[in-house]
């Protein structure tokens, strides 16, 4: 499959952030390499290792993944962002500011009598019960906005407490927990009519034969590492999926 074939590209769990050099470098060479090429770009959450409001906008690093988004929309690639349990907080000004448009979730496009459900993943691990009511908390617009009325500095010290808190949680966690269950991938395909899933989150990247329908499960990306990690997925004009990786990574 060419570059100039692709109707979309799918990624999702990049976790940019300054200390991990590599892995942005590789963003923004796959953005002028290959997003380029392609008509469409959706962005399936976590890109960001965290956002702590659209007040944080200014940092140079933030600055520089905007500008990139924002010189593929200017060069007419549509872009469009669901949010990851990371970037939930992702507002319209980052939104005006790198020229792309937030969707909910499920997103549903229909390409090539294929119609193919899009979300970050997370909503779907329904093992995870303290999560889940996590999730459903913070989601809540009178928290987001609570949260976001605080001092930009204290909003990062909680966020960095809870990060700290995940990563202690996730040692004890099995895969199984964080992982999507089949019974709210069954419900999301009756949901959304779908013959096809695409989201990430579980840093499990496969694709899943499910009878005629298909689960496809995005890389996280990680080349600052020994062992590096990313890759994307391509939808031709036709209706034909494609995974790819970066090169000299694991997908």
């Amino acid at each position: 499959m060419s570059a100039n074939q692709a109707l979309a590209l799918f990624i999702s769990d990049l976790h940019l952030q300054e200390s991990h050099p590599r892995t942005a470098e590789a963003f923004f060479r796959f953005l002028a390499e290959r997003a380029v090429h392609a008509r469409q770009l959706y962005l399936l959450g976590d890109i960001f290792e965290y956002w702590a409001g659209d007040d944080d906008l200014d940092t140079p690093f933030h600055q520089r993944v905007v500008h990139a988004l924002r010189a593929l929309a200017d060069r007419g690639v549509a872009l469009f962002w669901i949010a990851g349990n990371r970037d939930f907080l992702v507002g319209a000004q980052f939104a005006q500011a790198a020229g792309l448009t937030i969707l909910a979730e499920p997103h549903v496009i229909t390409v090539g009598g294929k119609r193919i459900a899009l979300v970050h993943g997370d909503a779907q691990c329904t093992a995870d019960t303290k999560y889940m009511a996590f999730r459903a908390q913070v989601r809540e617009r009178a928290w987001q906005q609570q949260f976001l009325a605080l001092p930009l500095a204290q909003r990062k010290q909680i966020i960095a407490g809870l990060r700290e808190g995940s990563r202690e949680a996730h040692a004890t966690k099995s895969y199984e927990i964080m992982d999507v269950t089949p019974e709210a991938v069954d419900a999301l395909f009756e949901q959304a009519g779908a013959d096809v899933i695409i989201h990430g989150h579980t840093h499990r990247p496969a694709l899943h034969l499910l009878g005629e329908k298909r689960r496809y499960v995005l890389p996280d990306w990680e080349l600052d590492t020994e062992s590096p990690r990313g890759g994307w997925i391509e939808l031709a004009t036709t209706g034909q999926l494609s995974r790819h990786a970066i090169d000299g990574a694991a997908i």
